[in-house]
């Protein structure tokens, strides 16, 4: 159980970002306990309700006028609070069924969202913690400045609820959307992937194979792989003095009873010891960003191609998702690529780790929208301007010869589908990136 404890703190980190119990159930509880220590505390020092002037609570002595706005506060706050559970499921509904149920997580990550829940939640609890100390008998007691806090926070919500009704209008949009999930893929970028990649690449070696010749581990819990404790394998395999190379990548789902990773020197990893190297991975039932750049393209994808059915038939969305997608992949091309293999000490393999490749991540971005934009000129011409701002960034020849061939392929599936003026449209932009690859300028 200790072994797994970093993993699952992080996860846990991951989690508190995300759902609508934690961060609210905090902020409630915060506020709660603060309206009865400080009724608790003004009972035991009066002189406290000296300090709210007469202006603003003209009822120091009448006990019942507390007890009535303490109350009607209480009960007006839960009403709103069903509203605004009200709003937040016609919005993921409506996120759902319009663009795609895989961003769901990003609404439920919202700070916003959760700082409204928790706000109006914890002004209830504050209400209810003070209600009691509002007293006539046995004797008289009137918590003057609790109950001015709870005036204050009863405008606070007012005001919030103001600010949430335009937070929702606004997170609603497809380009907000989009955009937050491209931000998201950035931050995993820029967590594995720090260092600016140089004009002199080293050979990609994200597709080279382990061998198979070591002993297979065994995965115990069917799910997609959401984080590797990287440092936590390295440390492990020295320990035991073996090397250990994954068999599948962050992001791909591995079914019970299939090998995980192999190991070498099996002799050394007893059931114990391979308890503890499967502890250092995060299994879950869906999949996450912690690691997964792929996973927030597979995002973006899935709204353009909601947007590109003929249900829905918005090429101006997909647009939107393509425009997104190529900033993330330019900022992929700028990055040196996250090591495969780890050495302790140096010149002995400890860890293979699979990462996608280039040419993967190209598949996954621009492959299904390129398939499903065939007929329509708007998207194509998009996607090869895409293409297009992604080759005018890296110097790499090998890399650019390879989004050509992604430009290719355009051009092949339009073929026979547009008609000739639009046609000839998209042959242009793909002749002005063929010439621009073969003399290497860049563009400007």
């Amino acid at each position: 159980m200790f072994e797994r404890l970093p993993v699952l703190f992080r996860s846990a980190m991951y989690a508190l970002r995300g759902g609508f119990l934690i961060r609210p159930l905090l902020i409630a509880m915060i506020l709660g306990a603060a309206g009865a220590i400080l009724s608790s505390l003004e009972e035991r020092i009066p002189g406290i309700s000296a300090w709210i002037p007469g202006t603003l609570f003209p009822s120091h002595e009448d006990p019942g006028v507390a007890q009535v706005i303490l109350s009607s506060i209480a009960t007006s706050i839960m009403t709103v609070v069903s509203i605004v559970f009200a709003i937040l499921l016609m919005t993921l509904t409506l996120a759902s069924t319009q663009f795609s149920p895989r961003i769901l997580i990003g609404f439920v990550r919202d700070r916003t969202t959760q700082g409204t829940l928790g706000m109006f939640l914890g002004t209830f609890a504050y209400c209810m913690a003070a209600l009691p100390a509002a007293r006539a008998l046995p004797h008289p007691f009137v918590p003057v400045v609790t109950v001015t806090g709870a005036m204050v926070l009863a405008l606070v919500c007012v005001g919030w609820l103001i600010y949430f009704i335009n937070h929702i209008s606004h997170s609603i949009s497809v380009n907000h959307i989009v955009d937050r999930i491209a931000g998201e893929a950035e931050l995993v970028i820029d967590e594995f992937m720090p260092y600016p990649r140089g004009p002199f690449r080293l050979p990609d070696r994200s597709d080279v194979s382990p061998a198979e010749n070591g002993a297979a581990i065994l995965n115990r819990q069917s799910g997609y792989i959401r984080y590797v404790n990287i440092n936590r394998l390295v440390t492990l395999a020295k320990a035991y003095q073996i090397s250990v190379h994954l068999e599948h990548r962050v992001g791909q789902f591995v079914p019970s009873g299939v090998p995980l990773m192999r190991v070498s020197k099996p002799e050394r990893v007893p059931a114990d010891r391979a308890q503890h190297l499967i502890a250092a991975f995060d299994i879950g039932s869906a999949r996450t960003m912690q690691q997964d750049v792929e996973f927030g393209i597979i995002q973006i994808v899935d709204i353009a191609l909601r947007a590109m059915s003929p249900a829905v038939n918005d090429p101006s969305t997909a647009i939107s998702c393509v425009d997104q997608i190529s900033r993330i992949m330019i900022i992929w091309l700028s990055r040196v690529s996250p090591p495969s293999y780890y050495y302790a000490p140096p010149h002995v393999l400890r860890l293979f780790m699979p990462w996608i490749s280039f040419d993967g991540l190209l598949d996954t971005a621009f492959e299904q929208i390129r398939h499903y934009a065939a007929a329509d000129v708007a998207v194509s011409l998009r996607l090869m301007r895409a293409l297009d701002h992604i080759a005018s960034t890296t110097e790499h020849a090998d890399l650019r010869l390879k989004l050509l061939d992604r430009a290719r392929r355009v051009m092949t599936g339009c073929a026979g589908h547009l008609p000739e003026d639009e046609l000839k449209k998209l042959q242009l932009r793909f002749a002005a990136l063929e010439a621009r690859i073969a003399s290497g300028a860049e563009v400007t």
